[in-house]
């Protein structure tokens, strides 16, 4: 039995060891009392600072982060003027608009929709897949019928002008999808809509931390033009086109999807993070990866990631020079940061 002397001497040193922070068997520094994390946004390309600055509303009104990523992507699925989400979004190579979504919150919860048509925001028809089914993914016709049995309206995605891009792609394609399509209209036309601005083709990742620390992501898209029909990437799948844990952070990518998919691109960037990598360092490793396996393929694709860990600190890295990120907290809102890239 400790008598009063050695009892106050053990909790004085307890004490101080919490106060600094003590040392555990695996070698980690737990710290008791860590600076608060303030609220911030970021995501993928330029045109995620509309987005971000929606998204902003919820997190400035002390909303949790979930709310504010699904609200700050409606703005790019709304967008008739942005040919690579939602509303607007170039069609596959039948003229089908097909839509992928998927959500995920600071409990490890998820949703996911793929090969959806006909509705504009895919973003809500995946949290409900998170939060009204015991699944995490509906495709197709299913994902439609469950967005219709709850309330979502049926509308016409084709706008007028990515029908006629199309019906221009059809008089020299081969009937086959092409990588990068996008940016090959505009280059005779507009060389300046070219990677990182509003019309290049991409999808919106983006992340989220509230003000009691949490994270969330969601990441969306229309997906690559001309595709084949049923052509599923990357944004949907949990783990290559997004990935949080509320431990460590969280991640996304943009750009060609089968090769985020092949090495599960979001999951290793946030399991990196977990190891002490920092974000843009673990950005870079999984861009590495895809290089590594695939050198000839690598220098005529693009695949960005993005991440943000549970400190707040965030980063990128891409294949090719052009991809950028949006970032917005209390200070800045509209805060546009050219990634680093292995391609200059």
């Amino acid at each position: 039995m400790l008598n009063r002397r050695k009892f106050l001497k053990a909790t004085a040193a307890s004490a101080s060891l919490l106060a600094i922070g003590t040392e555990n068997v695996l070698g980690e520094i737990n710290i008791t009392a860590p600076n608060p994390v303030k609220p911030i946004v970021i995501s993928t390309w330029d045109f995620g600072i509309a987005a971000n600055q929606a998204a902003w509303k919820v997190l400035a009104s002390g909303g949790r982060a979930l709310d504010a990523v699904e609200q700050g992507v409606h703005v790019p699925e709304a967008d008739p003027k942005n040919q690579s989400v939602g509303y607007g979004g170039l069609p596959d190579r039948d003229g089908h608009v097909t839509l992928d979504a998927c959500i995920m919150d600071e409990l490890g919860n998820c949703g996911s929709v793929a090969g959806l048509e006909h509705i504009k925001h895919p973003i809500s028809v995946a949290r409900l897949v998170m939060e009204k089914t015991p699944h995490v993914m509906l495709v197709g016709e299913g994902a439609l019928q469950f967005a219709l049995e709850n309330g979502f309206k049926k509308e016409n995605l084709l706008t007028k002008e990515s029908e006629k891009a199309w019906k221009e792609w059809l008089k020299t394609a081969k009937y086959a999808p092409v990588m990068n399509i996008e940016n090959k209209l505009y280059q005779k036309a507009a060389p300046t809509k070219l990677p990182g601005n509003q019309y290049n083709h991409d999808t919106i990742g983006m992340l989220a931390i509230d003000s009691k620390g949490n994270i969330s992501g969601a990441c969306t898209t229309s997906g690559m033009a001309y595709k084949l029909h049923g052509r599923v990437g990357d944004s949907p799948i949990i783990g290559a086109g997004l990935y949080v844990d509320n431990e460590v952070g969280g991640a996304t990518s943009t750009g060609v999807g089968e090769e985020v998919i092949r090495n599960v691109g979001s999951f290793l960037v946030v399991e990196l993070m977990r190891q002490g990598y920092a974000p843009e360092a673990a950005c870079k490793e999984a861009v590495m990866r895809i290089i590594k396996k695939k050198p000839e393929i690598a220098k005529t694709i693009q695949v960005g990631f993005l991440a943000l860990n549970k400190k707040g600190e965030y980063g990128a890295y891409a294949i090719q020079q052009g991809f950028s990120y949006a970032v917005c907290t209390a200070e800045k809102s509209d805060l546009l940061v050219p990634g680093k890239s292995y391609y200059s």
